[in-house]
C-alpha cells in the first residue's frame, strides 16, 4: 500500500472531504443524517422481511464471502436497536421485532433447530444481546404470544448455565452447543465473555444478585485460564484454549469484540454492584485495548500514522484477510466502551477522544461501492480499501453513533424506567445438556450401516450391470 493512500496524521482527519459524507460530529443533526444512511445501505443486504425471505436471516449458507453466519444477524438487529434509541428513527423497529421473534426457537432461548449445525454458545449470545439492547432502550415487548425481550436473554441465560462444564478443564463453556459440530473441544474467550456480558446485564437490570454472583464465576474461571494473560501494564485476553489438552495454551489472537465483550461486562457490574473492582478490571481491559486496537502505527503498513486514536482490526485488515464475522468485531467494541462511558463515568474522557477520531477516520472509508458511499474496513486509509457488507456498515454505523449516545440513554433498568416483563424461568423446557441427548452410536449400530452399505453397492453394482446388459 502506497503511503499517499493513508491518512495524515490525526490532526487532519476532521478537515478531510468525503465524497459520500460530509460528518459533523458536532451537530447531532449531522450524525442522524450519516447514520440514517449507514443503516439504510445495511439494510440492503437484508431480504428476511420480503416475500419468501425468512425473518431474522441473513444471506446464507456459507459458501462464500457473500454470505452471514446466524449470529451476524442477531448483532445487526442489536445495532438497528442502538441506532433507534439514539436518532429516535423507528422505521426499523418492526423488522427488528420480527426477526427478533422468529428466530428465537421452540425453547424461546434463541436456539431454532435450523442452526443447529453451526450452534455456538457465542451465536446464541448474540440474539441474546439484541434482546436485552430491546429491553434497555425501552423498545416496548413484542405482546401476544411473545415472550418479553428480558424474557428471551433469561431464557439464554438459563440454558446456558446448563453448559457449564467441570468435566474438562475445571469449568468454563465449550465454543459449541452440541459435539457433533466442528469446535466443540475449544473453550473460547466470546462464548465465555459474552455469557459473563449476558449475566451482568441481567444483574442490572433486573437487581438480581444471583445474576452478578454467576457473571463472578465465570470472570474468575476465565481469570485462571490462559484465555488471560498479564502483560507488561496490560490485561491480553486471547481467543481459545483447547480442550484435548486440557487447556494449557490459547491460540494467542487477539479480537476487539473479546475486549469488548469483557469490558463492558466489567462495567455492567461496576454500576450495579458499586464495588470499585470491577471498575478497576474495566480500566484494565480498556488499557490492553488501547494498546492492542489504537496503535500509533500499523507493522508493515508504510506511512500509516494512527496517533493512537482510530480503531484498527490489526489481526486481518492490514492484509486483507478478514472474513464477515471479523468484519464486524469493531461495531461491538465501538458500542460496548461508549455504554462502559456511560456506567463507569470516571473512564469517559479516556473513551470519548477514541471515538470520535475513529468515526472521523471510519468516514474516509465509506466512499465505494455503486452508490459511492459504501464502507470498506480500513479506517486509516483514505482509499476505499475494496471490501463492503453487513459488517463494515455496522461498524461504521456503531462508531459514529457512539458519539451522540449522551447520559440520557444510559441503559435502563427494571427500577429506572425498563418495562419489559422478567421471567426468571424463561426457557425451563429446553434440554439441560443438549448435546448429551443425541444416542451413542453403539457397535449394533455401526454393523447395520456396514451391512446397509453394502447392500447399496450391491445395488448399485446390479443396476449398471442390468443397464450395461
Amino acid at each position: 500500500m502506497k503511503s499517499s493512500n493513508l491518512l495524515a496524521p490525526l490532526a487532519g482527519l476532521s478537515s478531510l472531504a468525503h465524497a459520500a459524507y460530509q460528518l459533523n460530529l458536532d451537530s447531532v443533526d449531522s450524525v442522524k443524517e450519516v447514520t440514517s444512511l449507514l443503516a439504510h445501505d445495511m439494510m440492503t443486504y437484508y431480504h428476511g422481511n420480503e416475500t419468501g425471505g425468512t425473518p431474522g436471516l441473513l444471506p446464507g449458507p456459507c459458501a462464500s464471502l457473500e454470505c452471514y453466519y446466524w449470529w451476524e444477524a442477531g448483532a445487526m438487529f442489536g445495532a438497528l436497536i442502538n441506532y433507534w434509541q439514539y436518532t429516535g428513527d423507528d422505521s426499523y423497529n418492526q423488522v427488528v421485532s420480527q426477526g427478533l421473534q422468529f428466530q428465537r426457537g421452540p425453547e424461546e432461548n434463541f436456539n431454532p433447530p435450523n442452526q443447529s449445525k453451526n450452534m455456538g454458545v457465542d451465536d446464541q449470545a448474540f440474539w441474546a444481546f439484541a434482546a436485552l439492547d430491546a429491553a434497555e432502550a425501552g423498545l416496548p415487548d413484542a405482546g401476544g404470544n411473545n415472550p418479553s425481550w428480558l424474557a428471551l436473554a433469561q431464557a439464554v441465560f438459563n440454558f446456558q448455565t446448563n453448559l457449564w462444564d467441570e468435566k474438562a478443564c475445571k469449568g468454563g463453556l465449550r465454543w459449541q452447543v452440541y459435539s457433533f459440530n466442528a469446535g466443540y473441544n475449544l473453550k473460547n474467550t466470546i462464548s465465555n465473555g459474552g455469557n459473563f456480558q449476558l449475566a451482568a446485564r441481567l444483574a442490572r437490570y433486573t437487581g438480581n444478585q444471583t445474576y452478578a454472583d454467576w457473571a463472578g464465576k465465570v470472570w474468575d474461571w476465565m481469570a485462571q485460564s490462559p484465555l488471560f494473560e498479564e502483560g507488561p501494564n496490560m490485561l491480553y485476553i486471547w481467543d481459545n484454549t483447547d480442550t484435548n489438552n486440557g487447556c494449557i495454551d490459547t491460540e494467542r489472537h487477539a479480537w476487539t469484540y473479546n475486549y469488548g465483550t469483557m469490558l463492558v461486562g466489567a462495567a455492567y457490574l461496576y454500576n450495579f454492584t458499586e464495588d470499585a473492582v470491577w471498575a478497576t478490571r474495566a480500566q484494565h481491559i480498556l488499557e490492553g485495548a488501547f494498546s492492542l486496537f489504537f496503535p500509533q502505527t500499523i507493522d508493515g503498513v508504510q506511512g500509516a500514522n494512527l496517533g493512537g486514536n482510530v480503531m484498527t482490526e490489526f489481526q486481518c485488515e492490514p492484509t486483507s484477510v478478514c472474513n464477515n464475522d471479523q468484519s464486524s468485531f469493531k461495531a461491538y467494541l465501538s458500542r460496548w466502551m461508549v455504554v462502559t462511558a456511560q456506567l463507569v463515568p470516571q473512564l469517559r474522557d479516556q473513551i470519548m477522544p477514541k471515538l470520535k477520531t475513529s468515526a472521523e477516520a471510519a468516514m474516509s472509508q465509506c466512499i465505494g461501492g455503486n452508490n459511492g458511499r459504501m464502507c470498506g474496513r480500513q479506517w486509516y486509509s483514505s482509499t476505499w480499501d475494496g471490501s463492503s457488507g453487513v459488517g463494515q456498515q455496522m461498524t461504521a454505523l456503531a462508531v459514529v453513533g457512539a458519539n451522540i449516545i449522551g447520559d440520557d440513554m444510559v441503559p435502563l433498568t427494571a427500577e429506572n424506567g425498563g418495562k419489559s416483563s422478567s421471567d426468571p424461568n424463561a426457557g425451563a423446557s429446553a434440554p439441560t445438556f443438549p448435546h448429551d441427548n443425541a444416542r451413542k452410536i453403539t457397535t449394533a449400530d455401526r454393523a447395520g450401516a456396514g451391512i446397509l452399505t453394502v447392500l447399496v453397492i450391491s445395488g448399485m453394482v446390479g443396476g449398471a450391470w442390468w443397464l450395461v446388459r
